[in-house]
């Protein structure tokens, strides 16, 4: 499939919008089982709304398969653990451990849909391994950093999989009804983590997790749903290696976390080794 300046646009503009995850994420000062659960629960109303009035079928989002539940569950695992490993370091090292997951599902894509296994791969998972390297660049800081980074790739590894999962279910749902019917069984899995005081949250943070559910969830993630019918998993996940770049850019303007000089070098490699992909996959 050839693809339009169209596909890319709203690719592009899925990512600028889940980019704002990790400035939301640091910022929030919520445990992040929390913040999940209200994010999951707020995007609910806003995406039935939106399938109402683009007369989409709110009935076909709860038809959940085997599928369809992994890859809800498989997503909440992925946002808890990111926004840990946001909360343990800065938005530049989860964000860039996160962006692993291109090169993972480099790897674990052949294996789900029985296609030629790519050798290429192996020099770019080194060079992912390397970047992630430098993000640590002292003993002290790895001492701090990291679990933050073990947390981000192993959150790299699940949303990998849940993206391989929803490609095969994108021919017959939506962005929008995979995200209803994942959103749910989110909100189901971490509703335990509700207490009395769970609703006990200040303005700002209640503006923050409406943000986060309505810009971030809804319309950045069912862009990108939708990106999936358009591209392989590879390819949308290795053209995603500018969110990191976002989100580094949102977290300096609203947070002024200006990253250390490790984050530059391994973020080079990082996103190196996932443009290098992008651009030979343009060619095959």
């Amino acid at each position: 499939m050839k693809n339009t300046p169209s596909d890319y646009f709203w690719l592009n503009l899925s990512l600028l919008f889940i980019g704002t995850s990790g400035a939301l994420g640091k910022w929030i000062d919520l445990p992040p089982e929390l913040t999940i659960f209200w994010r999951s629960i707020l995007a609910i109303p806003f995406l039935i709304l939106f399938l109402w009035a683009t007369k989409q079928s709110i009935k076909t989002s709860f038809q959940w398969n085997t599928s369809i539940v992994l890859a809800g569950i498989l997503m909440g695992t992925h946002w808890v653990t990111y926004f840990y490993s946001l909360q343990w370091s800065n938005v530049a090292v989860g964000m860039l451990s996160l962006f692993t997951f291109p090169v993972i599902t480099a790897f674990l894509e052949p294996l789900f849909f029985k296609t030629k296994f790519n050798k290429k791969h192996i020099f770019l998972g080194g060079l992912t391994l390397l970047g992630i390297y430098f993000l640590v660049p002292s003993f002290e800081l790895a001492k701090t950093n990291g679990p933050a980074i073990a947390l981000g790739v192993f959150s790299a590894l699940c949303y990998a999989v849940r993206n391989i999962l929803m490609k095969k279910a994108s021919a017959s749902n939506n962005g929008s009804q995979q995200m209803l019917a994942q959103v749910v069984i989110i909100a189901f899995c971490f509703s335990p983590f509700l207490s009395e005081n769970a609703i006990a949250i200040s303005l700002p943070f209640w503006t923050a997790l409406v943000f986060l559910a309505l810009f971030t969830t809804v319309i950045g993630h069912s862009l990108f749903l939708y990106s999936l019918s358009r591209f392989s998993v590879t390819s949308a996940s290795i053209i995603a290696s500018v969110q990191p770049l976002y989100g580094i850019l949102i977290a300096y303007i609203f947070l002024n976390e200006i990253p250390h000089w490790g984050v530059y070098v391994g973020g080079t490699l990082i996103v190196g080794a996932v443009l290098v992909e992008s651009l030979s996959n343009e060619k095959d």
